[in-house]
């Protein structure tokens, strides 16, 4: 099923891999943000303390719910290129690595050549980045290894950026 949805956004984007991987994203970016609520709701997931329990949570829980597998989840320091900026890179805290040994989405599929640099998988770090940005956490997440890229499992990488502050306005003003 997953499969035929990348074949027709392929198609859409008239064969170019790169704006079909950005489509990817962005449809997970939308289904993160309403798969959240029924994460919140069956879960019981109480709030997490730091960002490295996020990571936990979204790798043994949250993929298990959905996806029916778990990831491992990996606190070191993020795997991305410094900012082009200047700025500090993320500390370990403020990042985590999730590992799949097995990726469903992936199963069965082979790319062609002409789609190497395909991100199959790009759907993920959609629904991990509008989920978490629904709970306040703007992130960067992004695939870093895939097995159809001829990697030996899957890796997606998750950088906090930002706590989205929350602003209560006074309903009497």
């Amino acid at each position: 099923m997953y499969g035929a949805i990348v074949i027709q956004v392929l198609k859409d984007a008239d064969g170019d891999a790169e704006q079909t991987s950005t489509q990817l994203e962005k449809m997970g970016y939308n289904i993160g943000m309403r798969m959240i609520d029924e994460f919140l709701a069956k879960s019981n997931v109480t709030s997490c303390r730091d960002f490295k329990e996020t990571g936990e949570v979204i790798a043994k829980v949250a993929f298990r719910m959905f996806l029916g597998v778990t990831a491992e989840c990996h606190h070191s320091a993020p795997t991305v290129s410094p900012p082009a900026d200047g700025s500090p890179q993320a500390s370990s805290d403020a990042a985590f690595r999730l590992v799949f040994v097995e990726n469903p989405l992936s199963e069965f599929v082979e790319l062609p050549e002409h789609c190497s640099n395909l991100a199959f998988s790009n759907l993920l770090c959609g629904v991990i980045r509008g989920a978490l940005e629904m709970v306040g956490m703007r992130v960067s997440c992004r695939l870093v290894k895939d097995t159809l890229w001829g990697d030996e499992h899957t890796e997606i990488s998750v950088v906090l950026k930002e706590v989205i502050a929350e602003h209560y306005q006074d309903d009497e003003d």
